[in-house]
């Protein structure tokens, strides 16, 4: 992807090595109890559905996707990351994991967006006006209509193979892994 800053390249390879470091210092901090457990799933679980929709949608480097959640939020994977981490912050019930939290997205994600969206610019002609009608991040209540059609000629609905592909299930089952670790330091410090 040309025309990327030295932080932006930074950003998107640590990322996901930055997510791990995050989860051991995210478990030593929590806090969590059964109200905020349960509470932090009105974010988690939206976030996770919202990954896999999306997922379903998006044929990287290949097209432009502007259907389904697309049509309402340009970063709808990134929006479900951070409504994933923000309810597991809930869960944690600790300011320092938000307030961590907070930076750490400001710092990837806000320059992983920014060097997708400048090769999404060179390389699909028809971005501009996509990105005139799709919030970046935060999401418009009704879906924009732009005319994109994939190469059959046909608008693109969610493909179970490409959520396969991407292999989306893997938010699922770590945010299941998540939750096991939260529960499983409540019932720890329970029995001290």
């Amino acid at each position: 992807m040309s025309g990327r800053t030295g932080w932006q390249k930074i950003a998107r390879r640590i990322r996901v090595p930055m997510g791990f470091v995050f989860a051991a210092v995210f478990l030593w901090l929590a806090r969590p109890n059964w109200r905020t457990l349960a509470a932090s799933l009105l974010l988690v679980a939206p976030g996770v559905w919202l990954r896999g929709y999306a997922s379903g949608y998006v044929k990287k480097n290949a097209e432009l996707a502007t259907t389904g959640p697309y049509a309402h939020t340009r970063n709808p994977l990134y929006l479900g990351s951070m409504m994933i981490a923000f309810g597991f912050a809930a869960a944690a019930a600790s300011w320092p994991i938000f307030v961590m939290l907070a930076v750490l997205f400001a710092a990837i994600y806000i320059p992983t967006i920014l060097g997708e969206e400048s090769y999404l610019r060179e390389n699909f002609p028809r971005f501009e006006e996509y990105a005139t009608a799709v919030p970046r991040l935060l999401p418009r209540l009704t879906p924009a209509r732009i005319a994109a059609h994939d190469s059959t000629g046909l608008r693109g609905g969610f493909s179970a193979a490409l959520y396969r592909k991407h292999r989306e299930y893997n938010a699922l089952m770590g945010a299941g892994a998540i939750y096991a670790a939260l529960v499983l330091l409540l019932v720890l410090r329970r029995h001290r």
